[in-house]
């Protein structure tokens, strides 16, 4: 039997740190994913899961729709519109390459199965720097993006609510859920569904683009946005691996 095969891009970072000591600075860099639950999630549920931190998929995200019929599924988390748009060949050597954005659409027009997972840049994100508002991939999208910051804090947690109790993707799963801290705020299309909320605001919509299927989760599958009870939670794998089948209408 052919395995279903996933991409996740992004659900990585690096943060530089300047340690001022009196007279004396040093830096440490440090490196971290955040893509461990989700993907342990699904190796579950028995997909083939490939993984492309940033700064690999800078380089190696599908350039083409031909090449991203290598997989079932994309799932695109924390990770920039620029990071696709400016290929290294491009940004550094004025290389024309194709647009990795409108390759993802047509992808999902032509059957693909897309998710977009919330953060700090993903959807429009922190000060708009996400950048997906008005781009092909919104397009592609069951939701529509403002054009500004995006995000809603909610550091004493809110906590998401099952609002279309019969859908395949929430089936089996309690009507609420442990709390959130965070998420981007969008606005969902006409015609899709919106299965969950957190408070008035959608959490998880899903939809169709062209022949294909796609999904919007607002808030993080990782550390910070969802805390450590959100995954602990006995329904964390059954969320995903629900969402990602009903993706590709499995």
């Amino acid at each position: 039997m052919t395995r279903k095969r996933v991409l996740i891009a992004g659900e990585s970072w690096t943060v530089h740190s300047i340690h001022q000591k009196g007279f004396d600075s040093f830096t440490t860099t440090e490196y971290e994913e955040g893509v461990g639950a989700l993907r342990d999630a699904l190796l579950e549920d028995g997909w083939d899961v490939a993984y492309q931190p940033s700064h690999v998929a800078a380089t190696s995200f599908p350039a083409t729709p031909d090449e991203l019929g290598a997989y079932d599924c994309v799932i695109l988390s924390d990770i920039g519109a620029n990071t696709l748009l400016l290929h290294p060949r491009t940004f550094k050597h004025a290389e024309a390459r194709p647009d990795r954005l409108v390759a993802l659409r047509e992808w999902v027009a032509g059957g693909g199965a897309l998710i977009m997972v919330g953060g700090y840049l993903t959807f429009q994100g922190i000060d708009a720097k996400a950048r997906y508002h008005g781009s092909p991939v919104e397009e592609a999208l069951p939701v529509t993006m403002s054009p500004y910051d995006d995000r809603v804090e909610r550091p004493a947690g809110v906590l998401p609510e099952v609002t279309l109790k019969d859908h395949e993707v929430v089936a089996g799963l309690d009507a609420t859920w442990p709390a959130l801290l965070g998420y981007n705020a969008v606005t969902p299309r006409p015609e899709a569904e919106v299965l969950a909320t957190v408070g008035a605001d959608p959490l998880l919509v899903v939809g169709h683009h062209g022949a294909g299927r796609s999904v919007a989760f607002t808030s993080d599958c990782g550390p910070h946005w969802a805390p450590h009870e959100f995954l602990s939670w006995s329904g964390y794998n059954r969320l995903w691996q629900q969402m990602a089948a009903w993706s590709i209408g499995a």
